[in-house]
């Protein structure tokens, strides 16, 4: 369930508020897996629970980078919700950094900020926002990012979960 919800023609006045933070989720070797298989990257610190609990320092299997980056949508969709939205789309990130590891089996969640809104002269909003990953029961982070998006007005579509 979205925890702040707010209209298209509204979301600039959210521009610096913490919007809050998501639910808890749990990063399964299942998941990862999956990840590997859709990206190729099969590197054994992520798919080989035996050896990574033998060699690896983190004492078992963590989750790709780009695959707690790619979780930011889920997240996100729990924190906000717009309304008035005919659609939406990632326009990427000014930065991205991978600061911990998320050990196969942790949880995390993200706090999400709204840095910016830009009116765009197609009428479409672009977004800025800073999204930390927070894994369960460390003190780092497992990802800081600053990324973008494009709202476009409409009906029909609604930013969230819900």
């Amino acid at each position: 369930m979205a925890q702040v919800t707010t209209h298209f023609d509204k979301i600039d006045s959210l521009v610096g508020q913490k919007l809050g933070t998501s639910g808890w989720m749990t990063v399964d070797q299942a998941r990862v897996d999956k990840f590997a298989e859709a990206t190729g990257d099969f590197q054994w610190i992520h798919v080989d629970p035996e050896r990574a609990e033998k060699e690896f320092p983190a004492g078992g299997t963590i989750a790709h980078g780009y695959l707690t980056l790619s979780l930011l949508p889920t997240l996100m969709s729990e924190i906000l919700k717009v309304e008035g939205v005919g659609h939406g789309i990632n326009y990427g990130s000014n930065k991205v950094r991978f600061t911990n590891m998320v050990k196969v089996g942790s949880r995390v969640r993200a706090h999400q900020t709204l840095k910016n809104v830009q009116q765009r002269p197609d009428g479409s909003k672009q977004m800025t926002y800073e999204i930390t990953i927070e894994v369960e029961g460390q003190d780092r982070p497992a990802l800081v990012a600053e990324t973008l998006g494009l709202m476009y007005p409409g009906e029909g579509y609604s930013l969230s979960k819900d």
